[in-house]
């Protein structure tokens, strides 16, 4: 999924980042500081909602927007609002019907927040 999601990424025009496991996006969003974080919640390691709680933990970090993929047997949007989540998108409604659409859309939508926010 990790390369889907690249693929549709940098088809869009966007430069992206990959990390394999949670410990070493945690390393990689510290070191880069991406204007956007998208996070899958199933990682080896460190979970992805560990991953999110050490991002918005971290004062080098805290103000990235997190766009989480999740799917149904996650916790819910509003439990990840709650943590810091900027957007959620839901696996199954995206890279496995085969449109990433959805997922660009969102991307576009937080990183331009984010860029009008910060400029």
């Amino acid at each position: 999924m990790r390369l889907a999601v690249q693929r549709a990424l940098t088809g869009a025009g966007y430069v992206v980042h990959t990390a394999s496991d949670g410990e070493t996006g945690i390393v990689a969003a510290r070191e880069t500081l991406p204007d956007l974080v998208l996070l899958d919640l199933v990682l080896p390691k460190i979970s992805g909602l560990d991953v999110l709680r050490a991002l918005k933990q971290d004062a080098i970090t805290k103000n990235i927007p997190v766009v989480v993929l999740a799917t149904l047997s996650q916790p819910n949007r509003e439990e990840l609002l709650n943590e810091g989540v900027t957007a959620c998108v839901e696996k199954l409604d995206t890279l496995f019907e085969g449109d990433s659409g959805a997922l660009i859309r969102i991307v576009l939508q937080v990183v331009g927040k984010a860029k009008a926010s910060s400029g």
